[in-house]
């Protein structure tokens, strides 16, 4: 489960995706931080640096977070927290981690939104070879209550897209992330190889070690 890094420093990859749309002003909801689930007093914490538009993001999600979340996050036995670090391709993850803030009003809707955004990355790809690509992601956003001219201002948010910039460079400054998923226990970084890569074994391991 690796995927090499590509350019995360974004100024408006976003906007550019979408020809028709109108970057005048940021959208009126308020730039927020970490999306996170799972008690903030407990006692293991969990950091994944992730992508929408990455498929050893995508497949970690169906492989792995389903049961990190069944036995550790809704039991309340650790903090999970999902930091965007768009890779794989950065234009198309960058629209869709500012459409996912823009989808949710709560963190446990956003986790259902990244779902939904990594159930739909092999149609957004084959969308974005075929020139569809804003229409594909219309289609979703449309799902998530989205009006097309909310659209365009999520995509060409300014706020969201700088705030987008200082998660990838403290990411960057703090953990020297270089790949996507990285996963961060406790402040330490859990090395993700060919020869071992992510597993619930692994992770689930890792987090009982820290909760004896």
């Amino acid at each position: 489960m690796l995927a090499d890094r590509r350019t995360v420093l974004l100024t408006t990859a976003a906007a550019a995706l979408v020809t028709a749309c109108n970057p005048g002003g940021s959208s009126s909801a308020a730039v927020t931080g970490d999306m996170a689930l799972g008690p903030a007093d407990a006692k293991v914490t969990v950091i994944e640096y992730a992508s929408l538009a990455c498929h050893a993001c995508e497949s970690f999600h169906k492989q792995v977070w389903g049961q990190l979340k069944q036995n550790y996050i809704d039991t309340g036995k650790i903090r999970f927290i999902f930091r965007e670090f768009p890779t794989g391709n950065p234009q198309i993850a960058t629209a869709e981690h500012l459409l996912a803030r823009c989808m949710s009003s709560s963190p446990e809707q956003y986790f259902r939104v990244v779902d939904v955004f990594f159930q739909q990355q092999g149609a957004v790809f084959a969308a974005a070879q075929s020139g569809q690509i804003r229409e594909k992601l219309m289609e979703i956003a449309r799902t998530g209550g989205l009006s097309d001219e909310r659209f365009n201002q999520c995509i060409a948010d300014p706020e969201q897209i700088a705030r987008l910039n200082t998660v990838a460079q403290e990411g960057d400054r703090q953990f020297k992330i270089n790949q996507t998923p990285t996963i961060i226990i406790d402040g330490e970084v859990v090395p993700n190889t060919a020869e071992a890569p992510y597993s619930y074994e692994m992770l689930a391991a890792r987090i009982d070690a820290r909760l004896r």
